[in-house]
């Protein structure tokens, strides 16, 4: 893990515990762009870990602290996202510059910092949601090309499983 520190940051709210994780795209063309955008103290936007294309794993912001990830949004009555969730934004052009499948080393990452962030935090898999879910009207990261599926099997998310209908 490479520490690339952003300054766009604050305190949790006392008292809030981090049940959720959002995962994102970063929409911008490479990793140079969105780790640059991420740590610009005039963009005021952050989160917790990035991972490349490559596998790469960057940790921008500590989990103690609150990332400034999810804008505005809602989550299961939860009107701070930011404050009660870990953000990871996967390297991706998302869907202005070219939006394409996750590659193999990047979900092996995502799956194993999933994994290692879900061992430290009481973190649910029904609040383990896209930026899409938490801020429907405005964003639609990380996509229909992120493999949820993949991360139910891993024990990480949800996903539906058919039930036989019988008449």
């Amino acid at each position: 893990m490479i520490k690339r520190p952003s300054p766009n940051h604050n305190e949790r709210p006392l008292e809030t515990s981090v049940d959720m994780l959002v995962i994102h795209y970063t929409g911008m063309k490479n990793c140079e762009d969105a780790l640059a955008r991420l740590c610009d103290v005039e963009a005021q936007v952050s989160a917790h870990y990035l991972i490349d294309e490559d596998g790469t794993l960057y940790q921008m912001v500590d989990e103690n602290r609150r990332a400034w990830h999810a804008g505005v949004s809602y989550w299961r009555g939860i009107t701070d996202v930011n404050a009660h969730s870990i953000g990871i934004e996967l390297v991706n052009p998302g869907h202005e510059f070219g939006y394409r499948a996750f590659p193999e080393a990047q979900m092996l990452t995502l799956i194993d910092l999933c994994k290692d962030i879900l061992s430290r935090h009481d973190i649910s898999a029904c609040n383990v949601v896209g930026h899409s879910d938490v801020a429907p009207e405005r964003k639609q990261d990380p996509g229909e090309l992120f493999d949820w599926q993949r991360l139910a099997d891993a024990g990480i998310a949800q996903w539906p499983r058919p039930v036989p209908f019988e008449y």
